[in-house]
């Protein structure tokens, strides 16, 4: 039983995929934070675009 214990105390397989994971949450929630602080000013640009072609 001692020895089970040791070798899933030692065992780093699962931590590799814990932090690629955690890296792609963040990565996507700053994504999605710049998408929308942009996206607002976009579309003004574009509807201002828009209103001086018609």
């Amino acid at each position: 039983m001692k020895n089970l214990i040791r070798r899933f105390i030692r065992d780093e397989e699962g931590q590799d995929i814990i932090e690629y994971a955690l890296l792609a949450a963040f990565i996507s929630i700053i994504a999605i934070a710049a998408v929308r602080a942009v996206g607002d000013r976009v579309q003004v640009y574009f509807g201002n675009v828009q209103a001086q072609l018609t």
